[in-house]
């Protein structure tokens, strides 16, 4: 079999943290995804990066991988376990459970070879299944149910997922008991599902707050004016102070993202001209010009 580097998998080198590595693992999870990606090989990306991530993100797992690793392997070179890595003593990280669908490298270190170097397999807790869950902001805000297709090995199963209100992209939704069966009457993993918010046309976030950019016109900013503002609970009716200028920032406290503290929506302002494309429009301007005459924007 082939050597892997992991590290080299995910594009992080070999002191990164686990901030890095989950960094890198969700932008490469949504690039390869299945469902998405439209690239040659996107599946089998797909489960490198998941195998990857599956020893890295565990401290155990990762600390047998590099003690491995330090061997001086390369990626592509063949590979045996090292004498007496089947051992208990040489195993050093603890009982794992063979993952349906990765390597036979990562079976070799993590997998059933452990197992049978012992004698029977032991009674195993059902292993959790990770996965990316990509879902619209308005979801998001107000909550709902979705249905996610999980790949699980060469099987598809559609779950049913209540996706909390205020959700936000890293956080993750445990579905119990929806992954590996366990042996010996233990009970079944987990399906862990890590949001990822999709990008929203009107408005984007900051935190918990939600953002919006308003156009208004030259005379609702001069004089003032009411007017409405989407937000993602509905159209409201905003007061705009007279001499606002373009850029200005407006709150609407609490119709951000739902939460303990619940976000704000702001409203940040766009001065939108109107065209002089005929005689009147162009008079008009000339007027507001000899009006003007003294006034610098770029004072």
């Amino acid at each position: 079999m082939e050597f892997k580097d992991y590290y080299d998998t995910l594009g992080v080198k070999p002191d990164a943290s686990e901030a890095e590595i989950k960094s890198a693992y969700r932008k490469l999870a949504r690039k390869y995804h299945p469902d998405v990606s439209k690239e040659t090989g996107a599946e089998e990306r797909f489960k490198s990066v998941n195998e990857a991530y599956e020893v890295l993100r565990d401290k155990d797992k990762r600390a047998s991988y590099d003690q491995v690793r330090a061997g001086g392997y390369r990626a592509g070179e063949s590979f045996h376990p090292p004498p007496g890595w089947g051992q208990p003593a040489a195993q050093g990280a603890g009982d794992f459970e063979g993952q349906e669908g990765f390597s036979d490298f990562f079976e070799s270190l993590f997998g059933g070879a452990h197992g049978g170097a012992r004698g029977a397999p032991r009674a195993r807790r059902g292993h959790d299944l990770r996965a990316m869950l990509e879902v619209d902001l308005v979801t998001a805000f107000t909550g709902g149910k979705t249905r996610f297709a999980l790949r699980d090995g060469n099987r598809e199963r559609v779950l049913e997922v209540k996706i909390p209100a205020g959700i936000l992209s890293g956080q993750v939704i445990r579905l119990s008991g929806q992954g590996h069966p366990g042996s010996g009457g233990q009970p079944a993993g987990d399906v862990l599902l890590e949001v990822v918010l999709r990008d929203d046309p009107r408005f984007r976030l900051e935190g918990r707050d939600v953002l919006v950019s308003l156009p208004v016109a030259p005379w609702e900013a001069a004089l003032g004016a009411t007017v409405p503002v989407p937000t993602l609970a509905g159209t409201v009716d905003l007061k705009l102070p007279a001499g606002s200028q373009s850029g200005r920032r407006l709150r609407l406290k609490g119709r951000g993202m739902p939460g303990q503290v619940p976000g704000d929506q702001i409203v940040e302002l766009l001065i939108r001209t109107p065209p002089a494309d005929d005689a009147a429009g162009r008079k008009a301007y000339e007027a507001l010009q000899k009006t003007f005459s003294t006034f610098d924007p770029r004072a």
